[in-house]
């Protein structure tokens, strides 16, 4: 029987050592791109040990990334917007955990990457679901501060939307500081308290 547990225990803590290293070579590459031999090498793991770890293989190791990403955002971003007793902090707070999730606009959003490639047709509902309940979440968090239910949603799907295609451009153009520029230019339309702190062109005064 120990030895049963044994193994249970170390094939689970090889997919949590795995999972951010899989998460980061299907943000590189892909679905398609991610091959079992790339998988392996990138994690260190053998193809027969990713296996034991990931028994139904590279579709399995996908639904682990996925259901990781949505873990942190649940946590993160979506249940304080949701709950927090203070909108305005979560709003602010969901800015500056995005920016560092996504290492200031140089690295990619894997979900978004998904829902424009192959991933589309295999993942179509949990891409929808992380977009859907980041949008939610978000309007739910303006609404408590203020904004009505029809601004409060088209307000968050616009952000939702520009935080992506900063993303998108950070990239394109090479400069990280293109996303950083987006969510600074999203302050003070999230959280008008904040338009004090910034300039008419929207650069921070003082």
């Amino acid at each position: 029987m120990s030895g049963v547990v044994s193994a249970a225990s170390s094939r689970a803590r090889a997919r949590e050592a795995a999972i951010p290293v899989l998460a980061e070579v299907f943000r590189e590459h892909g679905y398609a791109g991610a091959s079992l031999a790339l998988l392996g090498a990138r994690t260190g793991l053998g193809k027969g040990s990713l296996y034991h770890a990931f028994p139904s293989g590279k579709a399995e190791m996908a639904e682990a990334v996925l259901d990781a990403i949505e873990a942190w955002f649940e946590t993160r971003l979506y249940a304080p917007l949701r709950d927090e007793s203070d909108p305005e902090a979560a709003i602010r707070r969901m800015l500056s955990e995005t920016e560092a999730y996504f290492r200031s606009g140089g690295r990619a959003c894997l979900v978004g990457a998904f829902a424009l490639t192959e991933g589309r047709d295999r993942f179509g509902d949990r891409i929808r679901r992380y977009f859907a309940v980041w949008c939610d979440s978000l309007a739910a968090a303006l609404r408590r501060s203020g904004f009505t239910d029809a601004a409060a949603k088209g307000l968050a799907e616009e952000t939702v939307a520009a935080i992506q295609g900063g993303l998108v451009l950070a990239r394109a153009l090479d400069d990280p500081g293109a996303f950083g520029r987006t969510l600074e230019r999203l302050r003070p339309r999230l959280i008008p308290g904040d338009r004090d702190r910034t300039g008419a062109d929207g650069r921070a005064v003082g």
